[in-house]
C-alpha cells in the first residue's frame, strides 16, 4: 500500500498537477545556484520536486553554465515542431514589418490574432527569423536576445548597508497583485567600462517603462534622476521597490519628494523584481553592454521608451503600456 508519507518519484510525479518552469522560476534558480544551495534546498524553495530541478539543469547548462535566458530560449526551440504550415506571403510580411518595431514573435502572434484574425504561433516566427538569419537576412538583429546575457550578482556584504531601508517584507500585498496603478520597480543599468548608466523604472501593473541617463551612479544623481522622471506622474506613485544598491541610499528623500513609499528587496533575489529585471534586458537589447553610454543622446533616450511603452502584452490583454497607464493608442498601421 503506498504510504503518502514517501517522497515521489520521477514517474509518480508526472501524475501530479505538473506545470512548466516559468522564466522568473529559472532566474530563482540561477540566483540560488549562485548562493550555493543544492538540488534538493532549490526544489524545496521554489515548491518543486527535486527531478525537475535536476532534469533543468541537466538539459539546459551550456559551456557556460546555467543561465536562465538560456534555458527559456532552449526549451522554446525544443517545442518546435517539425509540421508545417502554408502561411501567405502577405502575412510573412506583415510579421517582418512588426519585427521591424522590435515587437516579440509572441506579441506579433497575439496582436495579429486579436486584430486581424491570423493564426500564427510565436514558435513559426521565431523558426522563420531563424531561417532568414541562415540565408543571410538580418531579422534577427530586431530581436531582444541576440545575444545571451549574465547579470552579476556581488556579495550584499561589498554593497554596504543602506541606512534606514525597509524590507520588501513590510510592503503592502496589493503590490503582488498588480491591481492598481502606482508601483514602481527601479534600477540601473552601466554603460562599457564603468562609465555612465541608465535609470530604468517601472509601473507594475501597465508595465510602463521610464528610462534616463546619468552621468554618475551616486546616490545624489540617481535620486534626482527619478524625481525628475516620476514627478510628472506624482499623482500614479504609490511604492518604489529597488535591489541594495547603494546608487539608491538616497531613498527617504525620493520618498520624500515623492510622497510614496519605499521598499527593498532581499539580497540574492532577483526575482522580487522580476518585471524591472526583464525590461532592463529589453533596454539593452539598444545598449548592449559594449555600448559607451558617454554618446547616448536623448533623442535616442526617447525613441527606447517610445518602442517599449507603445508594444502591445500579453499580460495586458494585448493592450500596450501607453493604452493602460496614459490611453495612448499605438500608431502602428499594417500595409494590406
Amino acid at each position: 500500500m503506498y504510504d503518502s508519507q514517501l517522497p515521489l518519484t520521477t514517474k509518480q510525479e508526472t501524475h501530479m498537477n505538473y506545470t512548466q518552469l516559468t522564466c522568473e522560476e529559472r532566474y530563482q534558480i540561477y540566483a540560488l545556484k549562485k548562493a550555493d544551495h543544492t538540488q534538493t534546498e532549490i526544489a524545496s524553495i521554489l515548491n518543486r520536486h527535486k527531478s525537475t530541478i535536476s532534469r533543468e539543469l541537466s538539459r539546459n547548462t551550456g559551456l557556460r553554465g546555467y543561465r536562465p535566458k538560456q534555458a527559456q530560449n532552449l526549451t522554446a526551440q525544443r517545442k518546435l515542431g517539425k509540421a508545417q504550415v502554408r502561411i501567405s506571403q502577405t502575412l510573412w510580411h506583415n510579421v517582418e514589418q512588426l519585427l521591424q518595431q522590435e515587437w516579440s514573435p509572441e506579441q506579433i502572434s497575439l496582436w495579429l490574432k486579436s486584430e486581424k484574425g491570423f493564426l500564427i504561433s510565436h514558435e513559426w516566427i521565431y523558426h522563420y527569423v531563424l531561417q532568414n538569419k541562415t540565408s543571410g537576412g538580418k531579422l534577427y538583429l530586431h530581436l531582444r536576445c541576440k545575444k545571451q546575457r549574465r547579470k552579476r550578482y556581488g556579495s550584499y556584504c561589498r554593497r554596504g548597508q543602506i541606512i534606514d531601508r525597509t524590507s520588501i517584507d513590510e510592503r503592502p500585498q496589493a503590490v503582488d497583485l498588480r491591481q492598481r496603478i502606482g508601483d514602481w520597480e527601479c534600477d540601473t543599468i552601466i554603460g562599457r567600462g564603468h562609465k555612465q548608466a541608465i535609470v530604468s523604472l517601472t509601473e507594475r501593473k501597465s508595465r510602463f517603462t521610464l528610462i534616463r541617463k546619468v552621468t554618475h551612479k551616486t546616490a545624489e544623481e540617481v535620486g534626482d534622476a527619478i524625481v525628475e522622471l516620476l514627478s510628472p506622474l506624482a499623482d500614479r506613485v504609490l511604492t518604489m521597490t529597488s535591489d541594495n544598491g547603494k546608487e539608491f541610499a538616497g531613498h527617504k528623500n525620493i520618498a520624500q519628494k515623492l510622497n510614496t513609499d519605499f521598499y527593498f528587496a532581499h539580497p540574492y533575489s532577483p526575482w522580487e523584481r522580476g518585471l524591472n529585471e526583464n525590461t532592463n534586458g529589453l533596454i539593452r537589447q539598444y545598449f548592449p553592454k559594449n555600448r559607451d553610454f558617454t554618446n547616448i543622446t536623448q533623442q535616442e533616450i526617447n525613441h527606447v521608451m517610445d518602442r517599449l511603452n507603445n508594444r502591445p502584452r500579453k499580460c495586458l490583454g494585448i493592450k500596450t503600456p501607453n493604452q493602460v497607464l496614459l490611453g495612448i493608442q499605438p500608431n502602428v498601421a499594417l500595409r494590406s
